[in-house]
């Protein structure tokens, strides 16, 4: 609200409405591939582990008080299922739309592999991939890069951000590529993108914004609505 004084009297000049927007970024749930710790990216698909269909009914549950006016999910299965199964526990009519650009990271020649493995082909890319975006060379293993990643599943975000001005949105998509673009919305340089840590499965992560440009971080990675008491490694990317 701006006041102007003028000859004595205030005047009350209401400013421009502002509207926030708030996102549920939810990783899928946990697959076979993810228990066996090999990288699935952008074209391994390995399915639901059965207990992840009980950790989506958890996650609804914890969400049943939130109305939502529109979800969008990777077309990969692993999250276009998790998406499916929390919609339809939601109980509520929310759109689902699929949009490519929420697909996982392309790890090019690493995918499929088990972690160990690719630590032996390439210590150093992996190395920087896990830990030092900034160095990655995505040359070496036929990746996309980081920018590359954050560049299409950020301006996805802020599409559905302008297009759902003042409401609450649901986002299913993959830990790597979420991880990247969240931290990189947030103002995250990228030297420092994985500072935070991973994304679990079936973890949500909350942003808002007012303009679909500008985001700030509510919540990270939680999962206590999961009750685990032992933490699995195999859990987080």
């Amino acid at each position: 609200m701006n006041i102007h004084n003028i000859f004595g009297k205030i005047i009350y000049k209401k400013g421009p409405r502002l509207t926030m927007t708030k996102v549920y970024l939810i990783r899928h749930g946990k697959t076979e591939w993810n228990l066996q710790s090999r990288y699935q990216g952008a074209h391994g698909d390995s399915p639901l582990l059965k207990t992840s269909y009980q950790e989506i009914e958890l996650l609804a549950q914890s969400l049943k008080k939130v109305s939502f006016a529109h979800a969008y999910a990777s077309p990969l299965r692993r999250a276009r299922v998790t998406a499916q199964k929390l919609v339809s526990h939601l109980d509520q009519p929310i759109p689902l739309t699929i949009d490519s650009r929420l697909m996982e990271f392309n790890l090019g020649k690493m995918e499929g592999k088990h972690f160990d493995d690719v630590a032996k082909k390439w210590p150093d890319e992996l190395n920087n991939f896990r830990h030092h975006p900034d160095r990655y060379n995505e040359e070496v293993t036929g990746s996309e890069s980081f920018q590359q990643v954050i560049d299409r599943v950020g301006s996805a975000v802020k599409e559905f951000c302008r297009v759902n001005p003042d409401a609450n949105i649901l986002i299913v998509s993959h830990g790597a590529a979420l991880n990247a673009t969240i931290n990189a919305l947030i103002g995250t340089p990228l030297p420092h993108l994985k500072d935070r840590g991973g994304l679990s499965n079936t973890s949500t992560t909350i942003l808002k914004t007012d303009d679909a440009e500008h985001f700030t971080l509510e919540k990270w990675n939680d999962t206590t609505y999961l009750h685990k008491t032992k933490v699995d490694p195999t859990d987080t990317i």
